[in-house]
């Protein structure tokens, strides 16, 4: 099944991208899934193909990601759907639906894409990336709004298993994704009308370089979607905590929306706004049954919410977008 999918992403890639930016990313893929696999890729992979297989259909436009069938689903068939889609726990981004298995994941994902989505340039036809995607849920949700070619990448494999068992029912969305980290793609002329970057910035070590990055892959006059952890302050305000931050070891730069508005002008994008901004309720970001470890709200003082375990500002998300020059 690997094989057969790195085919078939190196096949779409080479639509769309140049052929030396194609060839280095099935290369890289290949390595990452074939050469030196996760351990745990075998069996993750094992219960994408213990999912039932029925002709289905989907609705990418809504909240949740809905999977359905004209074809009856017999007991067993829901008995091995329910232990294949809990043999891919965590879900951390959604949610989705696989026939009528409702999967109540930690984000509510689709609450973050209800602030984005009126910012964005119309998605029709468009060539679109995704930074840090996760499960995907954002990928089919910009399907869903139009675009004629969406690349998620993510380096944690069991996301690209997530992503694959809602791709079983729908292999034909031009909708892809390649388990790599945005630093690992090739330094190309840019071809993506749209990129998004969500929930990344605030994990590198070097943001300015990621924003560099970002930059480089969208074609002159295409849109930056950036969506990232933030501070209350001006424009000489970041945050740099001295270890954790709700109770996460790999952040490293929170700035203020004014602070980061002048990284995205140093980098050299141009029409840069800040669209939104709110703090992270404990009914957006939460355990569920389907993501069973700590999360927000045992992050936060107990005596305070406003404030981190550590006493830092609660997380306040805000999305900016950018364009890069004509």
């Amino acid at each position: 099944m690997i094989e057969g999918y790195c085919e078939q992403l190196a096949a779409a890639l080479a639509q769309y991208a140049p052929a030396d930016w194609t060839q280095q990313v099935d290369a890289l893929t290949r390595e990452r899934l074939l050469q030196s696999p996760h351990g745990d890729q075998a069996r993750w992979l094992a219960a994408v193909q213990s999912l039932p297989q029925v002709r289905a259909q989907a609705d990418v436009y809504a909240d949740t990601i809905a999977l359905s069938t004209d074809e009856p689903i017999d007991a067993s068939q829901r008995q091995a759907l329910a232990q294949g889609l809990r043999g891919l726990m965590p879900w951390r981004k959604g949610p989705f639906s696989f026939f009528d298995t409702h999967i109540d994941t930690e984000w509510r994902s689709d609450w973050k894409w209800q602030r984005v989505l009126p910012h964005l340039s119309p998605l029709e036809g468009r060539a679109v990336l995704d930074v840090g995607c996760g499960s995907g849920y954002h990928c089919w949700r910009i399907y869903g709004a139009g675009a004629r070619f969406v690349l998620g990448i993510d380096p944690t494999i069991l996301f690209l298993m997530q992503y694959l068992a809602v791709k079983r029912y729908l292999p034909q969305a031009p909708v892809w994704f390649a388990p790599l980290r945005l630093e690992e793609l090739p330094v190309t002329s840019g071809f993506f009308d749209t990129v998004l970057s969500m929930g990344v910035l605030y994990h590198r070590r070097s943001p300015l370089d990621h924003l560099q990055e970002l930059f480089s892959l969208l074609r002159p006059g295409g849109e930056l979607v950036l969506e990232t952890l933030v501070v209350e302050g001006d424009a000489n305000t970041v945050l740099v905590p001295h270890d954790r931050y709700a109770m996460m070891r790999n952040v490293f730069f929170l700035p203020s929306t004014a602070l980061l508005e002048i990284w995205l002008a140093r980098m050299g994008f141009v029409d840069v706004r800040t669209v939104d901004e709110s703090v992270t309720s404990t009914d957006e970001q939460r355990s569920t049954d389907w993501m069973r470890f700590q999360s927000l709200p045992d992050f936060l003082d107990p005596h305070d919410a406003t404030r981190t375990l550590e006493g830092y500002p609660a997380p306040r998300r805000a999305v900016l977008v950018a364009t890069r020059p004509g």
